[in-house]
């Protein structure tokens, strides 16, 4: 059995990159965090659930989120506009690996 070289390896042909590339960021976690929590969840809700965030970069997630098919968006056509987000089936397989990282956090909090 031959042993793998690190020189013969690109990381960006592994899985683990392509996991990263959907949810790394300052906010993605913490809004799939949101809706795996909440379910369905309107915009000024998460907004002020997140606090720190601005709407422009919450906009600007969940837009990535809903092009990487993690998240659904459902505008309701009233006035005020409604809008609502939830996880799709592929965001939901995300859970497991979000409720590992918290009871990773929770058994190692200092």
């Amino acid at each position: 059995m031959s042993e793998r070289l690190i020189s013969n390896e690109c990381f960006k042909s592994t899985g683990f990159s392509y996991t990263l590339s959907l949810i790394s960021g300052k906010y993605k976690m913490t809004i799939l965090y949101v809706l795996a929590e909440f379910d369905v969840v309107r915009f000024n809700e998460m907004k002020k659930y997140i606090e720190k965030i601005s709407y422009k970069t919450l906009s600007a997630t969940l837009k990535e989120l809903e092009a990487d098919k993690l998240v659904h968006r459902e505008e309701y056509p009233q006035i005020p506009p409604k809008v609502e987000y939830s996880l799709t089936e592929r965001g939901k397989s995300l859970i497991p690996i979000l409720n590992a990282i918290c009871d990773w956090g929770e058994e190692n909090a200092l």
